[in-house]
């Protein structure tokens, strides 16, 4: 049998086949920036069109009206981030209506789908100033 180091391409492979195994599917389509942020915050891309992440905000501003027994109204979701954690956790900046003003706050909902488990952990009003949304 011919060892690795009489093929000077052979251990190249070898080690590439190896890190693509370990870190599996996702590493090989995101690349090297998603292993660095791996565990950490990053933007939820297309979360405009998406009725799962639309669906997470509503779901936010339905329960913080049950907890506080508010009547805030979701108007729309303006920013969505996300963490794998224990399923995900998922920051999402809303803008709501309570009485004609329009206020912003950021919800966090952690979501475990294989147990069908989605909690709202916080929602915490950032800024009522509506001139302070102008780029939004």
């Amino acid at each position: 049998m011919a060892s690795l180091s009489a093929h000077p391409y052979a251990f190249l492979v070898v080690s590439l086949l190896v890190f693509f195994l370990s870190f599996g599917h996702e590493a090989a389509t995101r690349g090297a920036a998603a292993m660095r942020n791996q565990g950490g915050i990053h933007d939820c891309e297309g979360f405009q069109n998406s009725a799962e992440i639309q669906g997470l905000a509503r779901f936010a501003v339905e329960e913080y009206n049950k907890k506080q027994n508010a009547l805030l109204e979701f108007i729309q979701l303006l920013k969505a981030k996300e963490q794998v954690v224990a399923g995900k956790m998922y920051y999402l900046t809303v803008q709501t209506n309570n009485c004609g003003k329009k206020n912003h706050y950021e919800a966090k909902v952690w979501v475990k789908p294989w147990m069908n488990f989605m909690e709202l952990q916080d929602f915490k009003l950032l800024d009522d100033d509506p001139s302070a949304w102008q780029g939004d």
